[in-house]
């Protein structure tokens, strides 16, 4: 694991200079304290920050290939590296190293980019052809790694594994697009196809970029997808026989490491899963984390203990509360961009407590993805049912009519809350997950937005790029194209953006063997009824797991990492609350009715609504612009 960063002139190969491409890796020292190179040649320039994991002694990069023909600046982990080792040795390939970046290297040499799809594992890399006079910049399957680049004033293209990397290239402008404040608004990130500031990308999730010398920047090109088109056949007992052998391929590849390695453990399904099968394959117990809170309610940490104590791990616990609210600011500097998933804190916090005595963790995420795991896929498959029977004709002005006048009872039991289930009827079925998925909604953006920012935002609505996606899905339903959309658009968005920055932010290696691809493309192909039934999503896996788990573990509701910002922000926080309509600096960019973000910081701290996950939203950008010097 790794950070990575580099400078390619696309119009005349000028010279690049070395201070520069380090500096950009000084930005980022936290994502390799173990080693730091710079390597330039007329036109281009690589670094590379090294946290080491495997082959410690060999493997420093960047790193050129056996016959100094190209070089290579690596992020990630390559999990079936021997293998394709051997399988290139047989081919007449020379290896100088144990590690698995020299077998990118031929392996590009061999394939070209090809090579892409027999990579099995996490990575983001550049390699520059000294023949060829290219530049390929590739990333995984699912975005585990990011990264980012921007064409610049000079001519040149500048790339680094988080955008703190780019900015400390004094070429980069710093203005915002003013787009990507109304897709944070919508999302609570800034998704992977656009950036805070204009002209910044995100390489996409399975996606390469073929740079040469004197060409004009390409589009990315796309070299992997999942497909829920097809469904496989046979007996339930035989899927999970063949499930479980993929959930056990995918950790004991992902145990393999020269440094201490252990595992997140909140007490769920999907971390307990990876527990229960990583001390199978281990000799020796298995070293396990959680973080619990000082809201009792959201508190799972004594599941986490009962799933420690069955496999006899090694458990080590703490307790995030709302006095953690005082890192703020650290947890802002991870991000760079503004990013208000509250579950980043304990992430952060659990990554913290791995520091101490390991350098690779196992996680659990990926599941509730591939799955049908979450909440809203329930509700969802129900509400397509609905929309399956009634014709939009009928379905839109009763069930409009019924979201308009139902109130929005944030107080009441979950079972009462049935405003947002008929505004979702009231549309399609693309259109209502959008909603499920999101933060704010259109109707609550647009009292929070100033007249002047509307006038900048014209027709641009975030949920668009969404329902475009799931529509466009290769998929055979509703859930289908929804679980699709989760995939490509809010997993590498959210879920491992908050993972990456967090873990690197300590030098810690997080892994996710549930995000296998080979074990996603499986579950894409689960007839629905294996993924989601009775109420229970993850159903096949649970059965799987059953051997493995109590049933107190298995299907107890799903809770996830929720941490009680919402509480907080009625009590010990309240005042910042208060602050983001008056003397916040974002109240003073012009963007947002301050007094329309006055009403809502009261309406939550009185109790009347809960706008908790808002209020940490606008407190997190307001935050993220200062620290970009966006605003002052």
């Amino acid at each position: 694991m790794c950070g990575i960063a580099g400078i390619f002139h696309l119009t005349t190969p000028k010279p690049v200079d070395p201070a520069r491409v380090e500096r950009m890796c000084t930005a980022m020292a936290h994502r390799g304290p173990d080693g730091q190179g710079v390597w330039t040649a007329p036109g281009v320039g690589l670094g590379h920050l090294r946290l080491s994991i495997i082959d410690l002694a060999g493997s420093p990069q960047p790193m050129a290939s056996s016959d100094g023909r190209a070089m290579l600046v690596f992020n990630g982990e390559i999990y079936n590296y021997r293998e394709l080792r051997e399988e290139l040795r047989a081919s007449g390939a020379i290896f100088r190293t144990d590690g698995d970046s020299e077998v990118i290297l031929a392996a590009w040499q061999k394939w070209g980019p090809a090579c892409l799809p027999r990579l099995h594992g996490m990575f983001a890399f550049a390699i520059y052809d000294l023949e060829g006079r290219t530049l390929f910049l590739a990333r995984d399957r699912l975005g585990v790694k990011p990264l980012f680049y921007a064409p610049l004033s000079d001519g040149s293209l500048a790339f680094a594994s988080e955008l703190k990397g780019l900015a400390a290239h004094p070429l980069l402008r710093r203005e915002v697009d003013p787009l990507a404040i109304e897709d944070y608004l919508a999302w609570g990130y800034v998704p992977d196809h656009r950036s805070i500031l204009a002209g910044v990308h995100k390489l996409p999730a399975g996606h390469s970029l073929l740079l040469k010398h004197g060409t004009a920047l390409p589009q990315p090109a796309q070299w992997w997808d999942v497909s829920f088109a097809q469904r496989r056949q046979g007996r339930a007992a035989d899927l999970e026989a063949e499930l479980l052998h993929l959930l056990r391929q995918a950790v004991t590849s992902r145990m393999v490491s020269d440094v201490p390695l252990g595992a997140f453990l909140s007490g769920g399904v999907d971390s307990s899963s990876v527990v229960a099968l990583m001390a199978e394959a281990s000799r020796s117990p298995v070293n396990t984390c959680s973080i619990g809170f000082d809201e009792a309610s959201l508190d799972e940490t004594a599941y986490a203990r009962l799933v420690a104590e069955r496999f006899g791990s090694n458990h080590r616990a703490r307790v995030v509360g709302s006095d953690d609210f005082e890192q703020v600011g650290t947890l802002v500097a991870m991000f760079d961009e503004p990013f208000a998933d509250a579950s980043a804190l304990p992430t952060w916090r659990v990554s913290q407590l791995a520091r101490e005595t390991v350098t690779v963790a196992l996680s659990g995420d990926g599941a509730d993805e591939a799955l049908a795991g979450y909440r809203r896929h329930r509700f969802h498959h129900a509400e397509e049912r609905v929309r399956g029977v009634l014709p939009g004709a009928l379905r839109k002005p009763l069930f409009g009519a019924l979201g308009a006048l139902y109130p929005k009872a944030d107080w009441a039991p979950r079972s009462l809350r049935a405003k947002a289930t008929f505004q979702s009827l009231a549309l399609d079925g693309a259109e209502g997950y959008a909603r499920a998925v999101g933060f704010a909604p259109p109707e609550l953006r647009e009292r929070l937005y100033s007249s002047d920012f509307l006038r900048e935002r014209g027709d641009y609505r975030a949920e668009q790029v969404f329902v475009d996606l799931m529509r466009r899905a290769p998929a055979r339903s509703g859930l289908d194209r929804a679980q699709y959309a989760d995939l490509k658009f809010w997993l590498p968005g959210d879920i491992l953006t908050k993972v990456d920055r967090t873990s690197m932010a300590v030098s810690l290696e997080a892994r996710e063997p549930l995000l296998d691809h080979r074990l996603i493309e499986f579950a894409a192909a689960l007839p629905e009824g294996l993924r989601l039934r009775g109420g229970q999503g993850k159903w096949l896996m649970k059965q799987a797991m059953r051997r493995y788990l109590p049933d107190e573990v298995l299907f107890r509701p799903k809770q996830g990492f929720v941490t009680p910002i919402s509480q907080w922000l009625r009590g010990p926080l309240a005042g910042a609350a208060r602050a983001i309509g008056s003397s916040a600096p974002l109240a003073r960019t012009g963007w947002f009715d301050g007094a329309a973000l006055g009403r809502i910081a009261e309406e939550h701290i009185s109790g009347g609504s809960d706008h908790g996950r808002l209020l940490w939203q606008l407190l997190m950008l307001d935050r993220s612009l200062a620290r970009l010097g966006i605003i002052a």
